[in-house]
Order: C-alpha cells, then structure tokens, then sequence
C-alpha cells in the first residue's frame, strides 16, 4: 500500500508549550501546602490529551499504520477526540471517533466541526462500552481502521514520561529547589498517571503518587471509577505505582472548580477533583510540595450547568 500523504502542521510544535502556576487559592482550604499545576487547557485542541494524541498519531504515521487511506479509530469520552479530530483535519487524516453519550455538548459539538465521523454510545453503557465498540469495529474493518487504542498504546505514558513530567519537575525545582513529595493525577487511560507517575518516582523514590478516583455514577468527566466489578482496567496503566486513592465527587469538584474560576483558572470538573484531592492529601498526611495538573478548559462544561449552577 503507498504512503499516505500527510500534511505538515505548525500545530503540532505548540504541544506541552503550557504555563507551571502555582495554585495559592488554596491556601485556606491547606494553608501549608505549596500546589502546582500545568494548565493543559491551552494546548492547541485545550487538553492535556493533545500531548499523547500528537505522539501516538506521529508514531503511526511513521510505522505506516495510516497507509492505503485507513482511517484513524478511537474511543474517548471527549478530549481525546477533540485532539484526533483536530490533528486528524490539520493533517489531512480520516477519524472515526467512538464517543459515550454523555460527552458534553461542547465537546461532541467540537469534534463534529473537525469533520471527524462521530459515533456515539448509549451514556448508561459507560466509557468501557465506547471501547468495546471501537473494539469491536477494528475486528470487523482491519482495511478501513488503524485503531489507535489510546488505553493500550505505550506511546500514550511515553508521551507523558518525556515531557509533562519534566515539566514538572524542572519547574518545581526551579521555584522550590527539590522534587514535589507528591503527584496527584487521575485515571482516564493511565497514560498520565503512569508517565508522569515513572518520572516522578525515577527522580525521587520517595515522591508518592495519589490517583482520584471518582464515583461511578454520575462520575466525573474524564475520570474512570476503578474498582468495581467488570471495570475495564487501561493496559498501560502502571498500579505499582499508586501509593494512595482518594474519592472525589462532583460535589467536591464543582466548589473547587468555582474557586479556580476566581483565581484565574477556568477548568473543568476532572480539575477541581485533582486538586480537592491534593487538598485531601496535603492535609491528612502533612505533605508541603505537591504537583497535578489542569488537564482542560472550563468553555468545555458550559452545558453541563457548572457555572450557572443550572444543569440544561
């Protein structure tokens, strides 16, 4: 099969060029900690996701996956298909995009303006049902998808472990002279938690790694309730390296998100459930330098009722 012709895109270089704040609206709620953060949310395709999605789709092209005209096959409860559907039209690549439901507006709405194919799910099913489908349509059309497979893909936490991580730690170092006692992350595919998480550990062994978990319904956008029975666990998600799971609720994300919104940090619900838990963290075990990340911007939840306090 010949080579697909791929268009160049200036997009790309502006990956992971995200600022470090440090987040002192906290600093009532844990009046000892110092907290980190790199705002994701001004990525080109205002996620954290474009970081691994720019990698795995590079990598892909390279290896020939996307040869013969296939198409590029994904699940994602949003973000990560924005950053397909983004990439995918800025370099003349066909997406197909399985997608739960319960995405909100602004992200479908974004990923259908990309021109990408978007097939959604039944909400109820869950994020695991949108990629047993992708799944699924990858067995049946080998000559029409490469299916990207952001859960299994090694190139997700290698995105990850090469740079949101040094990030980190350099710019932590550089305020506070030493690496963070802690990184609090979640889990939507693992490749966040495990890249950063290696990193992390690889720098200083004594650096714990906190996950949030979130109920499993109504959830949290981006975040999966692991746990439970029949929970579909990501390949690439490294469990060795946790070393503490804190609950989150909407209840908890949605103050934390308006109290970022006032300090200049316009987030999303996944957000205000890392830091509440870095909260959670830096209080109940005496911890003072602590790192997470924004992975995207509040434009993305208007829908939902996260700032009106009215859901639509």
């Amino acid at each position: 099969m010949a080579a697909m012709p791929v268009r160049e895109s200036p997009l790309l270089s502006a990956v992971g060029r995200v600022p470090l704040v440090e987040i002192t609206a906290i600093c009532d709620i844990a009046p000892h900690c110092r907290l980190f953060a790199t705002v994701e949310g001004v990525n080109p395709g205002g996620s954290i996701k474009d970081r691994p999605v720019a990698r795995m789709l590079l990598k892909g092209i390279q290896a020939g996956h996307l040869d013969g005209g296939r198409r590029l096959l994904d699940s994602s409860s949003g973000n990560a298909g924005i950053s397909y559907a983004l990439f995918g039209a800025a370099m003349g690549i066909p997406v197909t995009l399985v997608v739960p439901g319960n995405a909100s507006r602004e992200r479908i709405d974004r990923i259908r303006a990309s021109g990408a194919e978007l097939i959604l799910t039944d909400p109820i099913e869950g994020y695991d049902f949108a990629v047993s489908e992708a799944r699924r349509l990858a067995r049946e059309r080998p000559d029409c998808y490469w299916y990207c497979d952001q859960y299994s893909n090694p190139e997700n936490w290698r995105a990850h472990y090469e740079t949101t991580g040094v990030q980190l730690l350099r710019g932590i170092a550089a305020i506070t002279g030493r690496a963070p006692d802690a990184f609090v992350g979640g889990i939507g595919t693992g490749g966040t938690l495990t890249g950063v998480g290696r990193r992390m550990k690889e720098a200083n062994p004594q650096t714990r790694v906190v996950v949030a978990i979130p109920d499993e319904f109504p959830g949290i956008e981006g975040l999966k309730p692991l746990g439970h029975p029949g929970d579909m666990v990501p390949a690439i998600l490294d469990e060795t390296l946790i070393d503490r799971r804190v609950a989150v609720r909407m209840e908890d994300a949605i103050p934390m998100c308006r109290l970022l919104a006032r300090a200049g940090l316009f987030v999303g619900p996944s957000s205000g459930a890392l830091v509440h838990a870095a909260c959670r963290v830096a209080i109940e075990d005496g911890l003072h330098n602590i790192a997470t990340i924004l992975p995207d911007t509040g434009e993305r939840y208007v829908s939902t009722g996260l700032w009106s306090g009215q859901g639509t």
